[in-house]
């Protein structure tokens, strides 16, 4: 301001997830994840949804465990070369693909319409990131379901993003076969 003749500042809002997406979370284990996801996969009538995972080979991961539980899945990653990534996005554009697996070279830049469903596998490392991958879903005043499983380590990056987007996501409870879940503490800082 010293230095300046009468300078302007502007200001850019971060964006908050569309209202048409209704947020939801389950606090889990990590060894109680991989179940859970099976089953809200199994209980979901969403014919197009995007999972987020945390790193390539989490995304290969979970790629083996849902084919093998015959749910149709395929995985999108840098080690894909370019042509294969074109057929799988074709795939999943044209509903021939019901459920994609990724990172977050997903959330951004990708433009398919449809998507009734997000889910963090993995919570984002970042706030901005959370409302990156669930924007895929609601787009164009469209309604869709956006799902966080959230482990005791991330319980406080979680929380932070409820402050970024000014309000308190819905936690269910896990399904009982799963067992009990771990307490909802965010504010309990883990070491990471």
């Amino acid at each position: 301001r010293s230095i300046l003749n009468k300078p302007k500042e502007i200001s850019i809002a971060i964006s908050k997830p569309a209202e048409g997406i209704t947020q939801l979370a389950y606090s889990a284990y990590e060894e109680q994840k991989e179940g859970l996801l099976k089953y809200i996969l199994e209980h979901n009538l969403s014919d197009s949804v995007i999972i987020f995972a945390s790193t390539k080979e989490k995304v290969k991961q979970l790629d083996v465990l849902l084919r093998k539980s015959k749910l149709p899945c395929k995985s999108f990653h840098s080690d894909l070369e370019q042509q294969e990534r074109e057929i799988i996005m074709r795939q999943f554009r044209n509903k021939e693909l019901r459920i994609l697996i990724g990172t977050d070279i997903l959330s951004r830049g990708i433009d398919v319409d449809g998507i009734g469903m997000v889910i963090n596998f993995d919570t984002p490392p970042d706030p901005e990131d959370y409302v990156h991958r669930v924007g895929r879903t609601a787009r164009a005043d469209a309604k869709g379901t956006a799902i966080t499983i959230i482990s005791p380590r991330d319980q406080f990056r979680f929380h932070q993003i409820e402050v970024l987007i000014g309000y308190e996501v819905k936690k269910e409870p896990l399904p009982a076969k799963l067992g009990e879940s771990p307490v909802y503490n965010p504010k309990v800082k883990p070491p990471y």
